[in-house]
């Protein structure tokens, strides 16, 4: 039995609320169980030096937790610099974003897209890539409407789930107690059916090929419902 009753391929309850901040250009409060992201997206009519005059869009990300998005209070990283582990986040969801454009038909400018923890169970980077899609697409409809772009950049949804083998078992969408118990833990980034990137690492034990098959399996699964939650909140 999982600590909090679920089923071994049963998500967390899972929320898209669209609008919740009035500057940005795309906002959303995804909230994956007890983990709550506040997602926000800003369109920069500049890119990056090395993309300048290069007619290609950008897409990045940056990422953060409140000091008191966990049981204890955190310092805050603007204070200290990021830890190695904000970053390899932050650079996790950009590139994941930017698997699901079209860099082209975005046209010369970036849109940045913040992720802000405001309370963490587990899956943190997997709710800002989720959630950080919605806002995307969010602040994409913006520029559509306005006549910057003419056809949508976006190609397919991006979405994540962490899968992991707790006790023994593979489940579906990892809160806290599991993460920090699981013997496998791994995040899958997808869309439209195809990986974009695995992140698994044996954490207590190791893992077979069979098990492996199995976690892409509920994998699928979990980023199939989010899928379907992202389209609902956009549409």
């Amino acid at each position: 039995m999982r600590p909090s009753g679920r089923q071994t391929n049963e998500m967390r309850p899972v929320t898209i609320e669209t609008g919740v901040t009035m500057h940005a250009e795309g906002s959303c409060l995804i909230k994956c169980g007890n983990t709550h992201v506040l997602c926000t997206a800003t369109i920069d009519e500049r890119v990056p030096p090395f993309l300048k005059n290069s007619g290609l869009g950008w897409v990045t990300a940056e990422y953060g937790m409140l000091p008191r998005a966990t049981n204890t209070r955190m310092r805050r990283e603007a204070k200290n610099g990021q830890s190695g582990r904000t970053q390899e986040i932050q650079r996790l969801i950009g590139r994941s974003l930017r698997a699901g454009v079209d860099r082209v038909a975005l046209g010369e400018r970036q849109i940045v897209v913040d992720c802000d923890v405001i309370q963490a169970d587990g899956g943190t980077r997997c709710a800002s890539i989720t959630g950080g899609w919605v806002a995307l697409k969010l602040a994409v409809q913006k520029l559509m409407k306005a006549g910057d772009v003419i056809s949508d950049p976006l190609i397919d949804p991006v979405a994540a789930i962490s899968c992991g083998i707790y006790a023994g078992q593979e489940v579906l969408d990892l809160d806290y107690p599991e993460d920090s118990e699981a013997g496998v833990d791994g995040n899958f980034v997808m869309t439209a059916g195809r990986l974009i990137e695995v992140q698994m690492s044996a954490e207590g034990s190791t893992y077979s090929r069979a098990q492996m098959d199995g976690l892409l399996d509920l994998a699928e699964k979990g980023v199939a419902q989010l899928t379907a939650a992202q389209l609902a909140a956009v549409s």
